[in-house]
């Protein structure tokens, strides 16, 4: 029986979509395949970790026949990107998938998709709301990469999510650094509105960055007591949602740091690259000092080499001397755009705030570090 019938690319689109969260390895066989439904011309696609669930449809199948199978997600990926752009067929028989495309020909091991271990959606107490893919994308990318990486305090392996009135809110932190960035909702919230908080997990994160377009199409979102959903173009993803007790961040944010500079991005960034040559991966450690209308960074390291950069700057505030794991300044100012970052300093003691002038929607702490 005769499922799909299109050309190479056109099926490979969804195939990636969908792809992205199977893991090569699962205690499941059944996760390492993608769930294929057809009914009539329409094909879904459907891919699972259990915490993630991503649904892609498209309209290139064959036949007046309902049909459920599912097929190794990495192999059939594998074999449409080895094989040169043309038509392309899917096929059963004997319970196995024939991929088929001018001579080449492969079959594959199917299992049943009754025991593909789909999500079950929860619309309870669900609350909706729209923003742009590109704002969304430009709100995550401010500050994922503070996000934690397997830490045992699970909570901090995600990103927090606040909804308050027409504001969304996302802060990261790994608990040496925090990152703050938020964006104003312009269209309207559907469900009650009290204030709504959120962990979303890491790997959701990481794949709504991978999916998402910059362009001002409609992302929709969907929260409610343990899920987020996410519906974009043909797209739908589905996730649990991280439980757990985020840190306070608005205690974490510094204020009233009377040390402020404010420095070209591009600057800074090259001349912390430079002297973070010199650093090791053990020890990342630079130091920054500050006086009159200059900020001197350097690094050492154990073989007694030396990096200096100066930069010229509008200062006039305290003689300061601060270290600095070199890696979380290099995250922020490789992910802004801006060309100038604010830099709020107390002492050589306490977190640094990074800011965009004149901005008050992105805001970024870092602790200091024992040079």
């Amino acid at each position: 029986m005769q499922l799909v019938s299109t050309s190479r690319d056109a099926l490979l689109k969804p195939l990636q979509v969908v792809s992205g969260i199977v893991e090569r390895r699962h205690t499941l066989p059944i996760l390492a395949n993608l769930l294929l439904r057809k009914s009539k011309d329409k094909i879904s696609f459907i891919s699972t970790d259990i915490d993630i669930q991503i649904t892609t449809s498209t309209d290139f199948g064959v036949g007046d026949d309902e049909y459920s199978t599912t097929v190794g997600a990495r192999k059939l990926l594998d074999i449409l990107r080895s094989l040169p752009e043309g038509p392309v067929s899917l096929s059963m028989k004997d319970n196995r998938m024939v991929v088929q495309s001018g001579k080449s020909r492969f079959s594959l091991q199917t299992l049943a998709a009754n025991e593909f271990p789909t999500m079950q959606e929860n619309t309870q107490n669900a609350v909706s709301f729209s923003v742009t893919q590109k704002q969304f994308k430009q709100l995550i990318g401010q500050v994922y990469f503070a996000m934690a990486q397997q830490d045992i305090r699970y909570y901090l392996n995600g990103m927090l999510f606040v909804l308050e009135g027409k504001k969304l809110i996302a802060v990261a932190t790994d608990g040496h650094r925090l990152a703050y960035g938020q964006i104003e909702l312009v269209h309207e919230i559907e469900g009650d509105l009290q204030k709504i908080e959120v962990i979303i997990p890491r790997k959701t994160i990481l794949e709504c960055q991978h999916l998402l377009e910059e362009n001002d199409e409609l992302l929709n979102i969907q929260i409610s007591s343990n899920q987020a959903k996410f519906n974009f173009g043909s797209i739908e993803l589905l996730s649990k949602l991280v439980e757990g007790k985020f840190p306070d961040y608005q205690r974490v944010i510094p204020k009233g740091h009377k040390n402020t500079l404010i420095v070209k991005r591009e600057i800074f960034q090259s001349a912390l690259q430079r002297a973070a040559i010199l650093t090791t991966d053990k020890f990342k450690g630079i130091r920054c000092s500050l006086s009159t209308n200059c900020l001197t960074v350097q690094s050492t390291n154990a073989e007694q080499e030396e990096a200096q950069e100066e930069i010229e700057t509008i200062y006039d505030g305290d003689t300061l001397d601060i270290g600095f794991n070199v890696s979380y300044l290099l995250d922020v100012l490789a992910n802004l755009k801006n060309d100038d970052v604010e830099l709020s300093l107390g002492d050589s003691n306490s977190s640094a705030l990074l800011t965009i002038p004149e901005n008050d929607n992105f805001k970024y702490v870092v602790m200091p570090m024992r040079i």
